[in-house]
């Protein structure tokens, strides 16, 4: 009995506090897996024209990967300017102009935590937030007793939403 007692107790304190530490950190995700939600729209996103000199002759390929946009597609070709939506490119001098919708500075910073990968600065801090939010699926079987009926309800809601993630998951 002492070791559940102490198992049950680490477990709680260990929960509150790192909750409360994750605060901050979760209000961050949650507000920008909003915004990734609709990343495909115009939510929140600001026009910016962009002139730059890219390298001579580019075909299409080339030119989407270089100004990075999304479904890039030349409309028309006249005199060696390729003209595609929100701008044109100079195959002779290389010059471009553009514009794109973008998300303000720090709403696209926050959206980065969302794409980074193991080689980006934000990994570790990614991993940190995934696994604290695993102990937190743990832990929180030992916020009540096991024979009380808040956790025996909750085991229910616990069932539910498991299936509910797998449905979604698969559909």
């Amino acid at each position: 009995m002492t070791a559940i007692k102490n198992t049950r107790t680490f477990m709680r304190i260990v929960h509150r506090y790192l909750g409360f530490f994750m605060a901050g950190i979760m209000a961050v995700y949650a507000i920008s897996g909003v915004l990734m939600v609709y990343r495909d729209t115009d939510f929140l996103k600001q026009e910016k024209k962009y002139e730059k000199i890219l390298d001579k002759n580019l075909d299409e390929k080339s030119l989407g990967k270089e100004i990075k946009m999304k479904g890039f597609e030349v409309k028309k070709t006249e005199n060696g300017i390729l003209f595609f939506k929100g701008g044109t490119y100079n195959s002779a001098t290389g010059e471009a102009k553009y514009s794109k919708k973008e998300l303000p500075f720090v709403l696209n910073k926050m959206t980065q935590l969302h794409k980074s990968q193991s080689k980006d600065t934000l990994s570790p801090l990614n991993t940190f937030f995934g696994l604290s939010l695993f102990f937190f699926v743990i832990s929180s079987f030992w916020m009540f007793n096991v024979k009380s009926k808040a956790f025996r309800q909750g085991m229910y809601y616990t069932i539910g939403g498991l299936i509910l993630a797998i449905i979604l998951v698969f559909i």
